[in-house]
């Protein structure tokens, strides 16, 4: 009878000290980076249990802004957007570097994401997912399209489109010989790069068939023809390859847009233990190819790439040649105060005639 009371004390104190360990993350994130079969596996292995809400970089901030970095514990933002939030807004607080297993992040990349998210000192950010934007092209239809500018060419009146988000200007900046990464430090000059880029895409306007939102909506606008060249993520033209051979993504001449979407803690956050124990399940090799197969990114993670589909390998080096490759254009931190400047251009741009 002591040693049945001995055994239940233990196994009692096991389920509890369980329950007291496992925690809710509630994570904020982008559509396809948290899927549901690894989801299953991180609660069955942790015991932690994940509530999961998509959303973009500018939704992203503004629903932490509004509660001061509460109401979730970790968040994925791209790289060039935490320290002017977390100079403007103190949402975020630092990565604990002991509790990261480094060992398995690209070394390249970790360095460049902490460089690019320390504040005061502090390191904001670690990197996840990478890729880029670019062109998406029905080359059987506007095969000579290479370039942002090109969209607006009188060929293709109507049966262009993109989105009315940064992206859009930083493109046909670099497109029409402009710099906008190298004035974002000086406010007045980045505001000069802009003027001219407004003048230009609001004299492309007939050519737009719409102004496309979400990936569906283009993917549905490139599939029926209505539109034939778009500006667009890389897994976007990968995904549409695989239906319609003549559709691809295309490394813009004057580079393709890369990105770094991050792990970044709230500052109100209130399971750092469940949010560190996500960044290292998702950042295992045969994790992080779960996600490449599901999200169409590849991940910053060591060997990740390796249980990769062979059929979005191949896609990739079609469109990305070494050359290709040494012009991406990454996006570095965004200056405090440059986003308004960039709203107020786009909705000049969009109320225009």
């Amino acid at each position: 009878m002591k040693l049945g009371l001995v055994s239940t004390t233990v196994l009692m104190a096991a389920i509890s000290a369980t329950s007291v360990s496992a925690e809710t993350l509630r994570l904020l994130t982008w559509g396809g980076y948290a899927p549901e079969e690894v989801i299953a596996m991180f609660e069955a292995e942790t015991g932690h249990t994940v509530e999961v809400t998509t959303s973009n970089n500018e939704e992203m901030i503004a629903k932490l802004r509004a509660t001061n970095g509460g109401g979730f514990d970790l968040a994925q933002p791209s790289q060039d957007r935490i320290t002017s939030a977390q100079e403007e807004f103190g949402i975020y607080k630092p990565i604990d570097m002991e509790r990261v297993d480094a060992a398995q992040i690209v070394p390249s990349m970790l360095a460049a994401t902490a460089s690019n998210t320390t504040f005061d000192g502090d390191v904001f950010g670690l990197p996840h997912i990478w890729g880029t934007s670019g062109l998406v092209v029905n080359t059987a239809e506007a095969g000579d399209v290479a370039d942002y500018t090109d969209l607006c060419n009188d060929a293709y009146a109507g049966k262009v489109s993109y989105r009315l988000k940064r992206p859009t200007l930083i493109g046909f900046g670099f497109a029409m010989g402009l710099d906008p990464f190298a004035a974002y430090d000086d406010e007045a000059a980045y505001q000069g790069i802009l003027d001219q880029v407004e003048e230009t895409l609001t004299a492309c306007k007939a050519n737009v068939k719409t102004y496309w939102d979400g990936g569906d909506e283009l993917k549905n606008l490139l599939r029926s023809g209505e539109v034939v060249a778009s500006m667009a993520w890389d897994t976007g033209g990968w995904q549409l390859n695989a239906d319609n051979a003549d559709i691809t993504f295309v490394a813009p001449a004057s580079g393709a847009l890369g990105w770094i979407d991050t792990f970044v803690l709230p500052a109100r956050g209130r399971a750092d233990d469940a949010a560190y124990d996500w960044i290292n399940f998702v950042m295992r090799p045969d994790v992080a190819a779960m996600i490449t197969n599901t999200a169409g990114n590849f991940t910053a993670s060591v060997g990740g790439d390796e249980g990769v589909n062979a059929d979005l390998k191949v896609r990739y080096q079609a469109s990305f040649d070494q050359a290709a490759i040494d012009n991406i254009k990454w996006y570095p931190p965004v200056p405090a105060g440059l986003e308004m400047l960039e709203g107020a251009t786009l909705d000049r741009i969009n109320a225009a005639n």
